[in-house]
């Protein structure tokens, strides 16, 4: 199979003369700025490819002037009731049709996401295909989802409507550049709101691209904004402007929303709760999604072959780099022995087929910056207690699947640690790379122990043939998602967050286009103008108040 260079997708893509600039200019909004007035040269983003360290472009970082006025133009759009009075039907068509545009570019963005991110053509390409079914099902979701009217007493009828908050600011990580924007802005443009959306420094090529697809398929200007900047300039600004009704983050372990230094994962609750708290200041609504240390607990009835699959695919998809990634795999003690066998062999075929992330064999990617690589290597090389039964250093030699070259990019392999004590570093901080430990249980009730000791709380894995172990234990885990014989399964109808140090608040499903709106109650007396007449509170005849 030739697979093509980096180099040569960019150079295709730019092509077509639809996707991906050498350099993404300043939004148009600047024009707002009194014309005889100095305008700064901006601060430019560089964006890098990570599997070989070669720059893709330069974005412009939005400036605080530009902040401001994104946040003044969205009010001045939801106030004008273009978007945010449409009819529901309106706004269906539009993500209806959005979601076809997307779908039409889905091996464009499944490019650029490769490039941008180092993660396996293959991963991108499977992740972008579901990407519209978000947009359709919030738009089938306007269609069909009802109203109620509430019990009043006497003639009155008291119906509920759901409106928008306004302004809504979405700050959004790189892992899942364009994925997980679209599980946020689906759900808040479906409700009616203003969006201003700040992707990751590192990765927001494909969402500024995205924004692009929305001009054709009818969204109004204004309605969706996105700025690129840093998380501590721009982030901080937009998720504290008094104008922004509800703030909706997702934090990986050593993003800096608060803070010009990259903050260890310790350090990220207390900062998203600091930023949580300006939020609540202004009484917004506040959603954070912040990780997960997601535990996997196999059980001697298992599978062996399934479960081995299943817990590769947990733990080493998109290189250990998701928020669910399954890192504390914990397996009962009769069958320890023979899953590592297996576990450990599969473990080495990922590391053989890792390769050029373009290559459509390519098993693993890379790490997004040699930052975060250097992060994953220190917490390895400083660990506490444990055993390294493979992996544990820098990948620097040529792929045995391709000759790529390692060392030119990021590049970390998939890590096996066994031994690590429950109360060290490894078991209980978010690594975020392909790095897992294993331990062994006896009973149920320890594998459930073990499984909750943890300060996070999102994601987990049960493998067991036994029906009733695997409802009694996924109820007693003590995460927001419990997956049985699989991993990783999502769905635009499935509630998504976490417990725990995890986050607040969930995405997907009716509970986050209520989290995008908020009832007003609307109530109509219905009485014949000659009932209505007696209705005098202060002839001393009523009996009834309220």
């Amino acid at each position: 199979m030739r697979v093509v260079p980096a180099d040569g997708i960019k150079a295709s893509l730019q092509r077509k003369g639809l996707l991906f600039q050498d350099h993404y200019r300043r939004p148009s909004f600047v024009q707002w700025k009194n014309k005889s007035s100095a305008i700064r040269d901006p601060e430019r983003i560089t964006v890098t490819n990570p599997a070989n360290g070669k720059q893709l472009c330069t974005v412009d970082a939005a400036s605080s002037e530009e902040v401001e006025w994104a946040v003044s133009h969205a009010q001045t759009t939801f106030d004008s009731g273009v978007w945010s009075k449409a009819s529901s039907i309106h706004r269906s068509s539009v993500l209806s049709r959005l979601a076809d545009s997307l779908q039409r570019h889905i091996p464009d963005m499944a490019q650029i996401d490769t490039l941008q991110t180092g993660r396996p053509i293959r991963e991108m390409n499977a992740q972008m295909a579901r990407l519209p079914d978000w947009l359709s099902y919030y738009a089938a979701l306007l269609r069909t989802n009802q109203g109620f009217v509430a019990p009043t007493q006497g003639k009155l009828l008291n119906y509920i409507q759901r409106v928008p908050l306004g302004v809504v600011a979405q700050i959004t990580p790189f892992n899942h550049p364009l994925f997980i924007a679209i599980k946020k802005i689906a759900p808040a443009l479906a409700a009616g709101n203003s969006v201003i959306v700040k992707p990751s420094e590192l990765t927001p090529i494909s969402l500024l691209e995205f924004a692009n697809l929305t001009q054709e398929a009818g969204l109004p200007d204004g309605v969706l904004t996105i700025l690129p900047g840093y998380g501590h300039t721009t982030g901080k600004q937009l998720a504290t402007h008094s104008l922004v009704r509800k703030v909706d983050i997702t934090v990986r372990p050593y993003s800096h929303v608060l803070s010009s230094a990259h903050s260890g994962s310790r350090l990220v609750p207390r900062l998203v709760g600091a930023l949580g708290a300006i939020v609540g200041s202004n009484l917004a609504a506040f959603t954070a999604e912040l990780g997960g240390k997601a535990p996997i607990l196999i059980f001697d009835d298992a599978d062996i072959v399934s479960a081995v699959n299943g817990v590769a695919f947990a733990a080493f998809v998109a290189s250990g780099q998701t928020c669910v990634s399954g890192t504390r795999i914990i397996i009962q003690e009769n069958i320890y022995e023979s899953f590592m066998t297996e576990f450990l062999k599969k473990v080495e075929s990922i590391t053989q087929g890792m390769g050029d992330p373009m290559n459509e064999r390519c098993s693993m990617g890379s790490i997004i910056s040699s930052h975060h690589l250097n992060r994953i290597d220190d917490m390895v090389a400083r660990r506490q207690s444990g055993t390294i039964l493979t992996g544990g250093k820098r990948m620097l030699g040529k792929s045995l699947l391709d000759h790529f070259d390692f060392s030119r990019g990021s590049f970390y392999p998939p890590t096996v640690i066994s031994d690590v004590d429950v109360s060290h570093e490894l078991w209980q901080e978010e690594i975020f790379g392909p790095v897992v430990v294993v331990k062994k249980f006896s009973t149920e009730s320890e594998g459930i122990r073990l499984a909750n000791a943890s300060k996070y709380g999102l994601g987990a894995g049960v493998w067991t043939q036994d029906l009733s172990r695997a409802h009694r234990v996924g109820a007693d885990i003590d995460t927001g998602l419990v997956w049985v014989n699989t991993h990783h399964r999502n769905d635009p109808s499935s509630p998504w967050g976490g417990t725990k140090e995890s986050g607040i608040g969930r995405e997907n499903g009716v509970e986050a286009l209520e989290a995008y709106s908020q009832s007003k109650s609307i109530i109509v007396n219905v009485a014949s103008a000659d009932e209505s007449r007696t209705d005098d509170w202060f002839s001393g005849e009523q009996k009834r108040y309220g």
